[in-house]
């Protein structure tokens, strides 16, 4: 039986990096996938499907649902790991309810919580701008990618604090604090 912990948050919140540490701590038996990296690993390929989500992450955009659905289903189903960490998904309701009908038809892959890494809009600001990695990160586009991310926010959670799977991390501080929390937390719920 598959594990997917979502994990969620803004912009520059460290969800990737906190998921990138948890998943090499704990190599044996966890495995991560950044949308972000799946898709622009796509993007790298040079594939139609790449030049297609380019169009659309270059403008800061969300890349068309089916796209992003069936790039995670097929990263889950490939995972060498029972316990799967994916962060920055999902970013909108209809991503949200897509995963949620296509998991309840895989009996071998259950959702075990999403984890929201918590920090505010200017901590996000200053962490993006000050990575600037590329094209993508400048204060205009982050405004755009903060409010797609916030649009949607409070059905996602909603959505998954009715099911009781909903757990929220303060992402303002250490990356050693927030790790630490967030690893105790996904081995707790792994058992």
């Amino acid at each position: 039986m598959k594990k997917i912990f979502l994990v969620i948050g803004a912009p520059g919140s460290g969800k990737t990096t906190d998921a990138e540490i948890i998943s090499k701590n704990n190599a044996d038996c966890m495995v991560h996938y950044s949308t972000g990296e799946l898709l622009r690993a796509e993007v790298a390929s040079g594939s139609p499907k790449g030049q297609l989500i380019e169009s659309y992450t270059s403008k800061g955009n969300l890349v068309p649902l089916e796209i992003v659905v069936q790039t995670i289903v097929e990263a889950i189903a490939n995972a060498p790991k029972d316990i799967v960490l994916i962060d920055g998904y999902p970013r909108s309701e209809e991503q949200m309810l897509e995963l949620d009908k296509i998991l309840k038809d895989k009996k071998e892959i259950t959702l075990a919580q999403v984890i929201e890494v918590e920090v505010s809009e200017k901590v996000a600001c200053d962490r993006v701008l000050g990575r600037a990695r590329g094209a993508d990160d400048n204060v205009e586009i982050f405004k755009n990618r903060m409010q797609v991310y916030s649009t949607p926010l409070p059905k996602i959670q909603d959505f998954y604090q009715k099911k009781g799977i909903l757990h929220k991390i303060n992402g303002e501080r250490t990356i050693e604090e927030i790790t630490a929390e967030m690893e105790q937390f996904i081995k707790a719920k792994s058992n």
